[in-house]
């Protein structure tokens, strides 16, 4: 397995690639909390949390937002949008990968090099593949101690891509999501 380094928007283009990004999550009703538009509202260290109104919404929605670039595949970056659902009642973790995975393999998690599990991917538009979970309060605790999580993906059954993702700050900003 490769890893990367985190890279906090370092790359040429990459504004470009994390609107594309953000705009594919809102075309897939992702963001029923965060839009390609979206206002940073705040920064909990290496999380912004986003904002927009959506159209058609009652009002507006945030969410909790990182995304990384594979240090050796410059086209390849991963975007990890944590929300509350609308009427409250879930909290979803959505991760937006790379065309090109292996599907059937889904997105693994690792939280400080202990492996956590696999969520499988929902679908797939031009910009990139979803994996979505709803997380319990038993992962949110896990993601409030850890230090580092690895997202991997599959390109084949032998190959995965790990994307450290750097949860400094990911409990202050979860805890200020409205």
């Amino acid at each position: 397995m490769r890893r990367s380094k985190h890279q906090a928007g370092r790359k040429p283009g990459l504004g470009r690639w994390l609107g594309g990004l953000l705009a594919t999550a809102l075309l897939l009703g992702l963001t029923e909390a965060a839009s390609a538009q979206g206002a940073v509202r705040s920064v909990h260290g290496d999380w912004q949390i986003r904002c927009d109104t959506p159209p058609g919404a009652q009002g507006e929605q945030c969410a909790l937002i990182q995304s990384v670039v594979a240090e050796d595949r410059s086209n390849a970056g991963l975007t990890v949008i944590v929300l509350k659902t609308a009427d409250q009642k879930s909290k979803l973790m959505r991760v937006v990968a790379p065309l090109g995975v292996l599907l059937p393999s889904g997105l693994g998690l690792k939280l400080d090099n202990q492996d956590v599990g696999r969520a499988g991917f929902v679908r797939c538009l031009p910009n990139g593949c979803v994996a979505e979970v709803v997380m319990d309060e038993k992962l949110l605790g896990q993601l409030r101690t850890a230090k580092t999580a690895t997202f991997i993906i599959f390109e084949t059954p032998e190959e995965g891509i790990g994307f450290p993702l750097s949860l400094n700050g990911i409990g202050e900003g979860y805890d200020k999501l409205p």
